[in-house]
């Protein structure tokens, strides 16, 4: 057993976590990071939009950010935090197999999960030709034909969004999307094809996208398939501390709500950066999340330790402590003499008011 106080226990190792534990490794902080190995972006090919590292594969990216923590004295598990508990020294962190872990604050960074809609072939093609966001992915697919996949209020917005990347872009209203009048307009007005009715399956061959099949028969080829999908905070952890996920105001999924600056949440001494309280933040977002909130965190402990130093540096023993003490023990006497009273010196004895001392 890990009998190890860390100053700070964090669940995740994605872009935000162990962005997170760096800062803090480097501020000579203990620090276990604790991953579950299940990134969001998994099924991608690279990471995108992040400067210096574009294209890079999100596996290597985590391999390398590992081994920065590790560099600056952190240390990284493997295992899924299933609860955590407030302590009298900070926090414990239970793990599925029973392992425990204690640290003076904690900071979660789990991420969020894509629930997809019930199409067959959708989920086969995650990541593929099936994508969802064009700042990742549009670059790749530019001037391909593209269909939107109508999941809720947001698919207008992205049909329009897609239509930057090319000029040939679909949406299918899958029984799902009502545009409203204003919506119909700016959908003609930028050449996006609408098509109505339910989509029945997602089509590939030999694992690549070809395109989709409508319940009543009808196909269409396809390069590429945008999906919105429903996103959903990995809340869980947060919540066996109390905390409650938020609907986002977009609709687009719930979420952890989190200070803006330092990730802090309204449990004291929890924190929460990434995806898991921020839905739109890209792989470079996380990132420099981690960064800000692991030095938040660091700021709070030395807050924290600086209130120990000037407690132990004039103690319950300081004379305006001594003082206080003695007027609520005392009262108006002083040295256990009655107002008043006064010693005599009587040599090897002394009196108080002819009383032998």
């Amino acid at each position: 057993m890990d009998t190890t106080r860390y100053d700070v226990v964090i669940v995740g190792g994605g872009a935000a976590g162990l962005s997170a534990a760096t800062t803090l490794g480097r501020a000579l902080r203990s620090v276990l990071v604790i991953d579950s190995g299940t990134p969001r972006n998994a099924p991608a090919a690279g990471v995108h939009g992040y400067l210096s590292r574009d294209g890079m594969n999100p596996g290597e990216l985590l391999s390398v950010g590992r081994s920065e923590v590790l560099s600056y004295g952190g240390k990284v598990i493997d295992g899924e935090a299933v609860s955590a508990r407030r302590t009298p020294d900070g926090f414990e962190v239970i793990l599925g197999d029973a392992r425990r872990f204690s640290g003076r604050r904690l900071l979660v960074t789990t991420g969020l999960t894509d629930e997809l809609p019930p199409v067959d072939g959708l989920q086969e093609q995650w990541g593929k030709g099936v994508v969802h966001c064009p700042y990742c992915h549009g670059w790749e697919i530019r001037g391909q034909r593209i269909g939107v996949l109508g999941t809720g209020t947001l698919s207008v917005h992205q049909a329009l969004l897609f239509r930057q990347w090319s000029p040939d872009v679909t949406l299918f209203l899958n029984d799902t999307v009502q545009p409203t009048d204003e919506e119909w307009d700016k959908l003609a007005a930028r050449s996006v094809t609408v098509v109505d009715g339910a989509v029945a399956s997602v089509d590939a061959v030999d694992g690549v996208l070809t395109g989709l099949t409508l319940r009543q028969g009808r196909t269409f080829d396809l390069q590429a398939l945008a999906v919105g999908a429903r996103m959903e905070a990995r809340s869980a952890l947060l919540e066996s501390l109390g905390l409650t996920s938020q609907v986002h105001p977009s609709g687009a999924g719930r979420f952890i709500e989190a200070g803006d600056m330092g990730g802090a949440t309204a449990v004291r001494g929890v924190y929460a950066a990434g995806n898991v309280s921020n839905l739109m933040a890209q792989v470079i977002t996380a990132a420099a999340e981690g960064v800000m909130t692991g030095a938040r965190i660091n700021a709070d402990l030395i807050e924290e330790e600086t209130r120990w130093a000037v407690e132990g540096r004039f103690g319950p023993f300081s004379p305006a402590s001594e003082a206080a003490v003695s007027k609520i023990v005392i009262g108006h006497r002083r040295h256990d003499l009655e107002e008043g009273q006064k010693v005599t010196d009587t040599g090897p004895a002394s009196t108080v008011e002819g009383q032998v001392a």
